[in-house]
């Protein structure tokens, strides 16, 4: 069973059991969080991917942590006036496991 699902403006195929970096939900670590399915839910063999059908599918997670993403250096430079400017930049992210996906 699979599901694809919404989360941070992007979308990702799910699994129960998969850990999943998403963007940051602003949840404690162990608390249950809802992830809309966007565009398909299977099980076994059925597909569900009309939005009335959707609409009854529920997939269910639990944050698991919290971490950081790569680190992003940028500069901008302007020659012959010592302009320069240094910046740098790192993402947070949750960690989420799916527990459940309920197609309807």
């Amino acid at each position: 069973m699979y599901a694809v699902v919404r989360t941070g403006g992007k979308q990702e195929k799910v699994t129960e059991g998969q850990r999943l970096r998403v963007e940051l939900l602003g949840e404690p670590v162990g608390a249950e969080v809802s992830l809309q399915p966007v565009l398909v839910v299977e099980d076994g063999g059925a597909v569900r991917a009309t939005p009335a059908a959707l609409a009854k599918a529920a997939v269910t997670a639990q944050v698991v942590g919290e971490e950081l993403g790569p680190k992003i250096d940028a500069m901008t430079y302007k020659a012959k006036t010592r302009q320069r400017r240094r910046w740098g930049h790192r993402q947070r992210y949750s960690t989420v496991e799916i527990t459940s996906i309920v197609a309807g």
